[in-house]
C-alpha cells in the first residue's frame, strides 16, 4: 500500500487562469485530509492531479511505498479509487453490472460478492439493484460510485463532493465509511463543504484560497465541527 504521498511546489495553469500555486502537500496513510476552500480555490484541480487524470504545469508528486518512490502506470492507478463530480458508471447498466464490470478491470476476485457486500455498506436499496442506473435519483447514483471508488480496496480514496444527494443518515454513514478506510490504513482526500459530515473522522486539514495553500494543520485526535468551520472561516472566510 502507499504509504505517504508527498506534493512539491504543484502549479496548474489553464491558459491564462492559475488553478493551483506552488502547492506543497504530505498526505499520510491511515489519515483523512478534509481539503477545503470556497468554489474556484483549485480543490478539484489538486484532486484531479492526484488521480493522475490532470497533469500538473509545474511540480512533482511523489506516490511512496516506504522509501520506494510507485511508478506512474497502471498498476499505481488501479490503487486510486476516485469519487468524482460524474459518477463514472454506465447508466444503461445495474448496479451489479456496472460493479461486476469494474471488477473484471481491476482484477477484483470474486467480483459478485465483493459488490454485494459493499452495496450493502453504502446502503443502496437491494430492489433496485438490478434496474438500470439511469434510474436511478441522485442520491442512489452517489452511493454507487462510491461503491465503485471502494471496489479495489485503494489505498488512496480521493472524493469530490462525496455527500452531494445524501440525505443526512447517508452522509453521517458515508463519514463512518471514511473512518474505516482511514482504520486500514488508506490515505483519504474529502472535498467537501459539509463540515458536519466529516467532522470527527478527519485529522488533516488542508484549505486552497485562491489556488494557494493558506492552512495546512493535522491533529491525531481530530477535528469537531466547531473547530473545522473556525479554521475555514479563518482562512476562506
Amino acid at each position: 500500500m502507499l504509504s505517504s504521498i508527498v506534493v512539491e511546489k504543484v502549479s496548474k495553469r489553464y491558459g491564462d487562469h492559475r488553478a493551483l500555486a506552488a502547492v506543497d502537500l504530505t498526505l499520510t496513510a491511515g489519515s483523512v485530509c478534509a481539503l477545503l476552500g470556497p468554489n474556484g480555490a483549485g480543490k478539484s484541480t489538486l484532486l484531479g492531479i492526484l488521480s493522475t487524470l490532470v497533469r500538473a504545469t509545474a511540480g512533482t508528486i511523489g506516490y511512496l511505498e516506504g522509501e520506494r518512490r510507485r511508478k506512474l502506470d497502471d498498476r499505481l492507478r488501479a490503487d486510486i479509487g476516485l469519487l468524482a463530480h460524474s459518477s463514472l458508471c454506465y447508466g444503461e447498466l445495474t448496479a451489479i453490472e456496472n460493479l461486476e464490470f469494474f471488477a473484471t478491470l481491476y482484477g477484483v476476485p470474486d467480483g459478485a460478492a465483493r459488490a454485494r457486500t459493499l452495496l450493502d455498506e453504502v446502503g443502496l436499496d437491494a430492489r433496485a439493484r438490478d434496474r438500470a442506473v439511469r434510474t436511478y435519483s441522485r442520491g442512489m447514483v452517489q452511493r454507487l460510485a462510491l461503491a465503485r471508488a471502494l471496489l479495489a480496496r485503494p489505498s488512496l480514496l480521493l472524493l469530490d463532493e462525496p455527500f452531494t444527494g445524501l440525505d443526512r443518515g447517508g452522509a453521517l454513514a458515508l463519514g463512518a465509511r471514511l473512518g474505516q478506510a482511514k482504520a486500514d490504513g488508506a490515505i483519504v482526500v474529502c472535498v467537501t463543504h459539509d463540515l458536519e459530515a466529516i467532522a470527527g473522522v478527519t485529522d488533516h486539514v488542508a484549505i486552497l484560497v485562491g489556488g494557494k495553500l493558506a492552512c495546512d494543520e493535522r491533529d491525531p485526535a481530530g477535528y469537531s465541527y466547531a473547530a473545522l468551520r473556525e479554521r475555514y472561516h479563518h482562512h476562506a472566510g
